[in-house]
């Protein structure tokens, strides 16, 4: 038997879950078969069998994979350095796409494993992973903007995090539920949210050189 290369192996599987999003997009978890799967795919049953086991191995791969596409978007975005910088690249990566049919099939399947991760713990460790990981990312390069008088100490690096990967998930239930959606304007809100964070450190800087000046004085 000639042997399978694992470029050959990979392609395969992401076919599977192409198709499995399709399915999951269009019917949800519950009502979407592995027969459906199979005809959406193409495949023979023996084929997807070889892959995954059932229904739910499929549902986990599929959180995997976006937990995992999400971690790189937020490293490649921490590879650009100052925090604006950061930032405007994760605004961008993630508000851009919400337009784009492929990738509004996938969120759609998200917000589906929002809500599976309640009664799911497999799922719910994925998706908790999925908040945890970037928001750890964050929080690292907002302290490090910090530190270098960028951004306010007064604000909480963690809780900054933590809000603003809220904003972006709010924002995806908005653009399910609104066809008239659009990122623009909420990527004009969000430069202004940036912008008072950084500019606040010059109000933060009076004020410690005024309390400075009243302690020389006293």
């Amino acid at each position: 038997m000639p042997k399978v290369s694992k470029e050959y192996l990979d392609s395969r599987r992401s076919e599977i879950l192409e198709a499995a999003l399709v399915c999951f997009s269009r019917d949800g978890f519950h009502r979407t078969t592995m027969q459906d799967i199979v005809r959406q795919s193409g495949l023979s049953p023996g084929a997807i069998y070889n892959y995954f086991k059932s229904k739910e191995e499929i549902i986990e791969a599929v959180a995997n994979e976006r937990q995992m596409t999400e971690k790189r978007l937020v490293m490649d975005a921490v590879e650009e350095g100052g925090a604006a910088g950061v930032l405007e690249r994760l605004r961008d990566a993630f508000l851009d796409e919400l337009d784009s049919p492929k990738e509004r099939r996938r969120r759609r399947v998200s917000v589906q494993l929002w809500a599976e991760a309640q009664r799911n713990p497999g799922i719910r460790r994925i998706v908790q992973r999925s908040f945890e990981e970037p928001r750890k990312l964050i929080s690292e390069v907002l302290a490090s903007a910090q530190m270098r008088g960028e951004i306010a100490k007064c604000f909480d690096s963690d809780a900054l995090a933590s809000f603003l990967i809220a904003t972006f998930h709010g924002l995806v239930l908005q653009r399910e539920w609104d066809d008239r959606f659009t990122a623009e304007p909420h990527k004009m809100l969000l430069n202004a949210l940036l912008r008072a964070v950084s500019e606040s450190t010059h109000v933060e800087k009076a004020a410690v050189g005024k309390r400075s000046r009243r302690i020389l004085r006293s």
